[in-house]
């Protein structure tokens, strides 16, 4: 809280100034000087941050104006300035909601000075606990973060609310990019665990040799360079829960240990004696079919089994139709409050051409097209143009009905054509196809125009 408001309620005119110039001292302070209880109580609608009051005021007593400023608003802090120096009457104030009692003397100034801080520091944590509230309430309400009114989204909630009511293992299926760390945090920080730990570990990203220590941790000296204990990730995830990215990259060996660790509960660190006891509940994700690499021979059958728990099939975002936009919009709105920048709309254009493109990357794909496109664009409207798709996966002439082969061909020449602003010779090269059949394709173009 940098800007503060402070009420002054003081009815001898000299002390009133003093006190106003020495607060006003401090720039972030605002002070309102009133000589009555009742323009105290007009001005509430200024909203003050702290009010300090006189006891003794000529149209009505301090306790009683304590009184109707707690009945407009209870939560406001009031500091006391009294010449009454009784511990009673003190006493009397502090447990009527005063925040503070001061004493009229030659510390007045200073005691209100530092009283004001001390308040201050207060609020600033109130505050700060609020927003913290708040934004943990937008990160992980999953019916704002997991933006989709499609009925295979629809489904996923569904899937989620049930995982809520219990501590059962959930097993979440999907393409890259398609959310799957959002909808296990979404599960997790709406259980009864959510205040405690949320443990990711990406089994792609961790070389094999080092996945037991990040498992299990080790003790000082268990290995070359082990120069210090390290906690695993199942026992920081105790009380809480342990996501376990990309399950089906993990090695067979190290398969048959997490097997027995989840069976068992308990975890020994490497190098270690101890046995460690945990309570995580454990959720895993996957863009491969478990039960085909099962068939493979490249997971265990007994791991499938003991992991699978609750399945939650994440669509790609192709099929997820008119969701697409809707993501766009929220992509939009998130950026631009971010960014503090006025808010931005999709063109027409704009939005047939998210439509047409498949995202292979799925919805991680989508934020980063429209973060560019909010870049890109006047600052008032995306156009067609402004959306560009840099996917490996040069898609965006999606094919997304059934045609003839010729037709497909066409389709494909014409878009690389486009690509190379109309240089046919570039394009066949890149094509490896004769330039007659590019010349022959725009004449038949021009003869059904």
């Amino acid at each position: 809280m940098t800007h503060v408001k402070i009420f002054l309620i003081e009815d001898d005119p000299f002390f009133g100034q003093s006190l106003k110039y020495y607060l006003s001292l401090n720039s972030d302070y605002e002070i309102f000087l009133f000589q009555t209880g009742k323009e105290c109580l007009e001005n509430l609608h200024k909203k003050p941050d702290i009010i300090c009051l006189d006891f003794g005021l000529p149209d009505m007593s301090g306790d009683k104006l304590l009184k109707k400023i707690q009945k407009t608003n209870n939560a406001i802090p009031i500091i006391i300035i009294s010449g009454q120096e009784e511990i009673e009457i003190a006493v009397d104030f502090l447990k009527s909601g005063a925040k503070d009692y001061i004493v009229k003397n030659n510390h007045t100034k200073d005691l209100l000075w530092n009283s004001i801080i001390k308040i201050r520091e207060n609020l600033n944590l109130v505050q700060e606990v609020e927003e913290l509230k708040e934004k943990l309430e937008q990160k992980f309400s999953f019916e704002k973060t997991i933006i989709g009114q499609n009925d295979a989204i629809k489904n996923v909630f569904l899937k989620i609310n049930k995982a809520l009511n219990t501590n059962i293992n959930v097993s979440i299926n999907g393409e890259t990019g398609t959310g799957k760390e959002v909808v296990a945090k979404a599960i997790h920080y709406n259980s009864d665990r959510r205040n405690k730990p949320f443990v990711a570990v990406n089994m792609a990203a961790i070389p094999k040799e080092l996945i037991e220590s990040e498992f299990f941790g080790h003790e000082k000296g268990a290995f070359t360079g082990a120069d210090s204990r390290k906690i695993g990730k199942f026992e920081q995830a105790d009380g809480g829960t342990i996501f376990l990215d990309e399950i089906a990259e993990l090695d067979l060996n190290l398969q048959s240990k997490l097997l027995r660790v989840l069976q068992e509960r308990e975890v020994i660190r490497l190098g270690g004696n101890e046995i460690i006891k945990f309570n995580a509940r454990l959720i895993i994700a996957t863009h491969k079919d478990l039960a085909q690499e099962v068939k493979k021979g490249a997971f265990r059958e007994d791991l499938y089994y003991r992991i699978i728990g609750l399945p939650i099939e994440l669509p790609p975002l192709r099929e997820r139709g008119n969701d697409t936009l809707l993501l766009a919009k929220y992509f939009i709105d998130l950026f631009t409050k971010e960014n503090k920048i006025k808010t931005i709309s999709l063109s027409k254009e704009a939005k047939e051409k998210l439509n047409k493109y498949p995202f292979p990357g799925n919805i991680r794909e989508l934020k980063s097209v429209i973060d560019l496109a909010c870049v890109m664009s006047d600052g008032k409207e995306i156009l067609a143009n402004d959306l560009t798709f840099t996917s490996i996966n040069d898609t965006s002439f999606f094919l997304s009905e059934i045609k003839t082969l010729k037709e497909y061909t066409a389709e494909i020449i014409l878009h690389h054509l486009k690509k190379n602003d109309n240089d046919v010779l570039k394009t066949a090269k890149k094509l490896d196809i004769g330039k007659s059949t590019i010349y022959n394709l725009i004449q038949s173009s021009e003869n059904d125009k």
